[in-house]
């Protein structure tokens, strides 16, 4: 059984019976019949169609965004911020595809050689429910634009999202099958991955289902794109300011409740200003407010499902353990039990699973160092490799510093964030493959080489 429970009250939203084999089939036949006709289909079209879907997010913002709260607990702010950035990226592809696929045309000794860009088929969508719209629609959107025929798998505590998300584009005028969801168990993904009609899988969530998924990519033989877990490194140099430096840095630790791939989750603070910037930071947390998501006065709201909540509290635990200090919060709390208090702890090392494991959650990790190559080595000794920032009056030195972190996106004096004009992706155990800007839409396209002798 397929539940979607609100992690507020805890009631159960609604329940679904995953699809069946005939169904799963059905769908895998009919988005192979939609990707023949879609595929011919002009870009034009497309724009039209990827505007009508923008104009629908927008008109019904309010009703979607307290669908993700329902589901998942994110406040209502948040969520209503997530539909207007979906509403953004429809339209940041319906205007820009036709110069990221144009044919390029390259100088060799044949009559004509060019390279062309063209559909690849059917993508197996296999999406998280930190950000239910978001994470689906960045890479939905290059996807149809470019004519592929999206199916989405979506996080199983999302049900409602993921059917309201299939009605919004049939809504808004695409073909019939252009985009399906299925309702399944993660044992049938490989019945969709080893379908013929399936050419590429794109995958965000943990590194486990990554690594999973990627498996059944890689023996079918289908192309794939991870995006996959983040520790990132909040670099705190000693002529930052710090003041401003500590509202962004409970911004970005805080987002979502902590439970973001990119946000900040390992502040690395040079010495000589460690104590002011966690006293600082501490007022930030003890000043945000825990409470229901669907009020718009609510900073942070429960975390989305029990076990993710359980899974937190046992890595600062058994850090606690270890000889980590807890400075504020870091114990489980509100109506329900279901809100972990935002917690900022130190004396973090080498062991600790506050080190070397993703938190998510609202839990800063305080790492003390004496110089800038001290900060460097630390924010490179991970598995991870999605975002990090560095912080600083000296821009000259920040960008330096930025090219020596190892990650798919690094930022000065400003806290990490995907932009749909700039490439998204990660390294190490963070994924490979970019989403966003014109690597996101040729990431899923046959780019083929057109010789004339």
């Amino acid at each position: 059984m397929i539940r979607s429970i609100n992690p507020f009250t805890l009631r159960t939203n609604a329940e679904f019976e995953p699809y069946t084999e005939d169904a799963i089939n059905a769908i895998l036949e009919s988005s192979q019949a939609a990707f023949l006709k879609w595929k011919n289909s002009t870009i034009e079209s497309r724009k039209k169609l990827l505007h009508n879907l923008a104009d629908l997010l927008l008109k019904k913002k309010d009703d979607l965004a307290s669908l993700i709260v329902s589901e998942m607990g994110k406040p209502i702010r948040e969520a209503l911020l997530e539909i207007e950035k979906c509403a953004l990226v429809c339209r940041y592809y319906a205007d820009e595809a036709l110069r990221f696929l144009q044919d390029e045309y390259v100088t060799t000794d044949s009559t004509k050689s060019l390279v062309v860009y063209q559909p690849l088929g059917v993508v197996l969508a296999v999406m998280p429910w930190n950000f239910p719209f978001w994470q689906l629609f960045r890479c939905a959107a290059p996807s149809v634009a470019a004519g592929n025929t999206i199916i989405l798998k979506h996080a199983s505590n999302v049900p409602l999202c993921a059917l309201a998300m299939e009605k919004l584009f049939n809504e808004a005028g695409f073909p019939k099958g252009v985009f399906h969801t299925v309702l399944i168990n993660p044992e049938k993904i490989e019945q969709l991955i080893s379908h013929p009609a399936v050419q590429a899988v794109s995958v965000t969530g943990s590194e486990v289902a990554g690594s999973n998924v990627a498996s059944l990519a890689g023996k079918y033989i289908k192309r794939s794109v991870l995006e996959l877990g983040g520790s990132d490194p909040f670099l705190v140099l000693a002529d930052a300011n710090v003041e401003e430096t500590a509202l962004a840095a409970a911004k970005s630790r805080l987002v979502n409740g902590g439970q973001s791939c990119i946000a900040a989750k390992r502040f690395i603070v040079n010495e000589s200003v460690v104590d002011e910037f966690v006293e600082k930071l501490k007022d930030i947390f003890q000043s945000m407010r825990l409470g229901d998501p669907m009020e718009m006065t609510t900073d942070i709201g429960p975390l989305a499902r029990r076990d993710l909540l359980e899974n937190l509290s046992s890595q600062v635990e058994r850090s606690v353990a270890m000889g980590t200090e807890i400075i504020t919060g870091g114990f489980i709390t509100g109506p329900h039990q279901n809100f972990f208090k935002p917690a900022i702890i130190t004396n973090v090392g080498k062991g600790m699973p506050a080190y070397h494991e993703e938190l998510f959650g609202p839990v800063a990790i305080i790492i003390k160092v004496s110089n800038d190559d001290e900060a460097i080595s630390i924010a490179n000794d991970t598995k991870f490799g999605l975002g990090a920032s560095v912080w600083t009056k000296d821009i000259a030195k920040g960008e330096a510093i930025a090219r020596r972190i190892e990650a798919g996106q690094v930022f000065v004096n400003k806290i990490v964030s995907s932009d749909t004009r700039l490439p998204f992706g990660g390294i190490k155990t963070s994924g490979y493959g970019r989403e966003l800007s014109s690597q996101g839409i040729r990431e899923f396209v046959n780019v083929k080489a057109l010789v004339v002798g």
